[in-house]
């Protein structure tokens, strides 16, 4: 599982659903593991499959359609609702995602999402509309998130950016997780409390 984001060029799964809550997302029945791998497979499971044994696939749904393919999810907005399970974020990284997109994320989910090497962008209801409208026409349609540059964009050219916390912006470009932060400014760290020991 890749940690270090940068630029991510890929085609997008349009989810263009609504208030798609946290146990939708991977259901409380799935949540007995601790390991943040295989979660992927019961990503939306419920909408997914009609059964409990995955022989019947929902043909309507977007994860089941052959022609949405790649590591960005667009969603609608309110995205990430509900209750606060981290292993929302762990089912979409795990599947294969790399980028959400949605015009609004609930502030837990999104800061699930960053701890763990997902990036959450939020864009203008209006661009959202945009990238559902460019899939639908060409489900090839590639997207590129740039996270140095904080911009997405579409093929035609037209882009809008998008804001994120500089300490999460840093971590992710380095696939740093806190610990792997600190470990990083371990000199600036000891410098700084040798020059304040000498002050007392």
């Amino acid at each position: 599982m890749s940690k270090q984001l940068n630029i991510v060029r890929s085609p997008a799964v349009p989810l263009n659903m609504e208030n798609v809550d946290t146990d939708q997302i991977i259901p409380a029945r799935f949540l007995k593991a601790t390991s943040r791998e295989g979660f992927g497979k019961n990503l939306f499971r419920d909408w997914r499959y009609e059964n409990d044994d995955d022989t019947k696939p929902r043909k309507g749904f977007p994860l089941n359609n052959p022609v949405y393919k790649g590591k960005i999810l667009v969603a609608a907005k309110n995205f990430g609702c509900g209750s606060s399970r981290e292993h929302a974020a762990w089912a979409i990284k795990d599947y294969g995602f790399d980028v959400v997109i949605s015009s609004f994320f609930a502030d837990i989910f999104k800061n699930n999402a960053l701890n763990n090497f997902l990036l959450p962008v939020t864009v203008s209801e209006g661009f959202l509309q945009k990238l559902f409208a460019a899939i639908e026409k060409d489900p090839a349609t590639e997207l590129e998130v740039n996270l140095q540059e904080q911009t997405i964009k579409l093929p035609d050219g037209s882009w809008q950016a998008f804001e994120i916390n500089n300490y999460k912006k840093t971590c992710l470009l380095n696939g740093y997780d806190d610990i792997d932060y600190l470990l990083s400014i371990k000199d600036d760290i000891n410098s700084y409390e040798t020059k304040r020991a000498f002050q007392f």
